[in-house]
């Protein structure tokens, strides 16, 4: 059975240290069972010793002492029921809001939401007069435009005269700065939809402007015709400062733009005049109107006069010394005179010698004045907008000012009610923070790493002592701390006893079972049937098993192995004694393992840790199939040791779970007895800072790679060249042999089950 041979490399038990290792076939299967995954490069040995503590618990008895109460810093009792601290909060938050909010509705309501209002109704207003102000600009240059060039146009047609010309493009660019200042509208506005309606009103007749010059004074019948077409234009105009009226609701502003709007109409029928007398005395027929021009230019005469009329009703004031140029004037009232004689006398025209040109320049002077009456009631109008809207900001503001000065005084009462309970519950949060980030973290750690009943369990109190809520959560969380620091010492010593309990009956079961091995060792070297021999190797390898499960209970309980080596140890004899470990062992096979050397401290863990790879590999692939173990020296000094089995793999979602699970071992609980292999695994490389991560193989089957640091894999020396591929460690007979060669690579029959053979042969 080749037993014998298998014995040739043994030494003797009771001379040299002895691995650890060792996981039953009721743990293996939990191999899938874990939390997410995580890489080779994810845990630190540092990382590693952290979470080792954390699940290490002390041993030890004894019942946790209860906490003494300390003295309170602060105030020793609730205090009167009547003192403000001890008011329910419901009554606080009333009493802290209600002022401030009735002041606040109240005094806001009335006073500021109306001054904002009364602004922004201002504001508009300012907007409106800017805009009127570009309108009557446009209203006198298209009046300009129809009065200048009627004389050119309805003498001899000529479209090209300079009158004609100039006051065209003089109006264009009164166009274009018109239709700027309508930009500034909201369309939204709904308090400006008359405005609105008028603009789109005009933007339609301004559309049509040439359409207009077009045909301006080319039927000597009707040249009113073509009057009555700038008209339209120039009354739209003048409309918007009646709309005006609607952005406002002072008195003295609606009757400014009822006055400006009167007196422009006057002042358009003035032109009006003057269009049409330009116009006939320019007539080549001779000089006379037509009985449509007559009839309309009486109209005109008329309805100035009616316009004047309303205009010192509606301003009252000093109207008449406003209008005293149009009355007092001698070439004004000439002006006048002569053209009320021209449109009421047939022969009125003919009576004085005079030419277009002429009666322009008379009747202009009228025209002129009356264009200054109307920017002075532009600038009045504008003058009341900015007093109007002054006097509204100064009440806004002084409402504010009244306002805040309220808030001022009820949040000084707020604050001094409101004072009592933000300093309880900031002393309580800040208390409850420093108890869970600080305190509490600190006892149970001073619990896990001594005696229980050493170390101070004393809760210190919040210091809040109010009879309303938050006084009565207080002494809660008091409670809850006292409960928590008590549970935590329990915990601790139940944790001690259980890890004493493990620790005593591993040491019981370790020191039988080694009596069981060397009395084993004996009966092999005196019997000399190879039969018997091969049954005693069995036996042999059963109780090696067996202490690697007691040796399993002393992982559990955080304590480390009783002896260590002292010098290094080739990593080719530490795969051998691993591999001696497993109940499979003549399924593993060796190949390209890198002449290393496993530094001593670390070689009865790495031992244990390795068999218990091993014995996965083995129980969970085919009983037909190899399990081959390689090594891989890499530049930095590290050392691979890749581990691949052909069984059915798992699943992502297992793999990740148990990579989660080798990283971060749990703490100990009974769950743990069902994974005992992984849990092992995971505590004995994060003490040494190995780095263990299984993946899918590329031939089916799952591979484990156990990345041994530098101080673990140099033995403490300074890298050593890699191996030539197809040699193995020292002392490996047919290590890395071809895949072909049947037997070559094998560890043979029985490598040994016991200890990790020295440095030496």
């Amino acid at each position: 059975m080749g037993a014998p041979q298998a014995r040739q490399g043994r030494g003797d038990a009771s001379a040299d240290p002895e691995p650890r290792g060792g996981t039953d076939h009721g743990s293996s299967p939990q191999r899938a069972q874990g939390s997410s995954g995580r890489t080779l490069g994810d845990q630190s040995p540092e990382a590693g010793t952290q979470s080792a503590t954390r699940i290490s618990a002390p041993s030890g008895g004894g019942d946790a002492e209860q906490p003494a109460k300390p003295k309170p810093s602060g105030p020793t009792g609730p205090g009167n029921r009547m003192a403000l601290r001890n008011w329910r909060i419901s009554t606080r938050l009333v009493s802290l809001l209600t002022l401030p909010v009735v002041a606040a509705t109240t005094l806001g309501a009335l006073r500021i939401e109306g001054s904002l209002n009364n602004i922004e109704q201002l504001d508009q207003m300012k907007l409106l007069t800017k805009m009127t102000q570009q309108a009557t600009q446009l209203a006198s240059a298209l009046q300009e435009e129809r009065d200048k060039s009627a004389g050119p146009l309805a003498g001899k047609g000529n479209d090209k005269d300079d009158r004609v010309v100039s006051t065209r493009e003089d109006t264009n660019r009164a166009i274009t700065a018109f239709r700027e200042a309508t930009h500034q509208i909201d369309p939204g506005d709904q308090s400006l939809a008359g405005v609105q309606s008028t603009l789109v009103n005009i933007d339609r007749q301004l559309g049509k402007i040439n359409e207009v010059r077009d045909t301006a004074y080319d039927n000597s019948e009707y040249y009113s015709l073509t009057v009555q077409n700038y008209n339209e234009l120039i009354n739209s105009l003048l409309l918007l400062s009646q709309d005006m009226a609607q952005a406002t609701s002072n008195r003295a502003m609606i009757n400014n733009t009822r006055a400006l709007a009167t007196f422009s109409s006057a002042k358009e029928y003035a032109s009006i005049q003057r269009a049409l007398i330009s116009a006939a005395l320019a007539d080549p027929k001779g000089a006379d109107f037509s009985a449509n021009d007559r009839r309309f230019a009486r109209t005109a005469v008329d309805k100035e006069n009616e316009a004047l009329g309303r205009f010192k009703q509606i301003r009252q004031g000093n109207s008449e010394d406003l209008l005293d140029p149009l009355d007092s004037r001698p070439d004004i009232k000439a002006a006048t005179m002569y053209a009320d004689r021209a449109v009421r006398d047939p022969e009125g025209l003919k009576a004085e010698k005079r030419t277009d040109l002429d009666w322009y320049d008379q009747d202009s002077i009228k025209i002129e004045e009356m264009g200054k009456i109307e920017q002075t009631l532009l600038s009045e109008m504008q003058q009341k907008a900015r007093e109007l809207r002054d006097s509204a900001q100064q009440d806004a503001i002084l409402n504010g000012a009244l306002i805040l000065l309220v808030l001022g005084v009820s949040l000084v009462g707020a604050f001094v009610v409101a004072r009592s309970m933000v300093r309880s519950l900031r002393r309580l949060q800040d208390t409850a923070q420093e108890v869970s980030q600080k305190r509490l973290p600190e006892l149970v750690k001073q619990l896990s790493e001594s005696d229980p009943q050493d170390v101070d369990t004393s809760v210190e109190s919040v210091g809040v002592h109010s009879r309303d809520e938050i006084g009565k959560v207080a002494a809660a969380f008091d409670d809850v701390h006292r409960e928590a620091v008590r549970l935590a010492a329990e915990q601790a010593l139940l944790r001690g006893n259980v890890n004493a309990m493990f620790t005593n009956l591993s040491r019981r079961s370790q020191g039988l079972i080694q009596r069981q091995l060397s009395l084993i060792s004996e009966l092999e070297s005196r019997e000399a049937d190879p039969d018997q021999l091969s049954s005693l190797f069995k036996l042999d390898h059963l109780a090696t098993r067996m202490r690697r499960n007691g040796e399993n209970l002393l992982v559990l309980a955080g304590e480390e192995p009783g002896r260590r080596w002292t010098r290094p140890v080739p990593l080719v004899d530490v795969l051998r004694a691993a591999a001696s470990e497993v109940e499979q062992y003549e399924r593993i096979e060796l190949s390209s393992v890198p002449a290393t050397e496993v530094a001593g401290r670390v070689v009865n863990d790495l031992v244990h840790l390795l068999a218990e790879l091993l014995e996965n590999a083995t129980s969970f692939s085919s009983p037909q199939t190899k399990v081959k173990v390689t090594g891989h020296a890499l530049p930095d000094g590290r050392v691979l040791v890749e581990i691949h089995d052909t069984g059915i793999g798992l699943s992502p979602e297992d793999l990740a779970a148990i990579n989660e699970r080798l990283a971060s071992p749990p703490t100990v609980d009974v769950s743990v007895s069902r994974r005992m292999g992984l849990f092992v695994v995971g505590r004995l490389s994060l003490r040494h800072g190995i780095r263990i991560q299984l993946r899918p193989s590329d031939s089916g089957g799952t591979t484990a790679l156990v990345m041994l640091p530098v101080d673990v894999a140099q033995g403490g020396r300074k890298p050593a060249p890699q191996a030539a591929g197809g040699k193995s460690g020292q002392g490996a007979p047919a290590v890395g042999g071809g895949q072909g060669n049947g037997s070559a690579g094998l560890l043979g029959s029985a490598p040994s089950r016991r200890q990790v053979p020295g440095s030496g042969p």
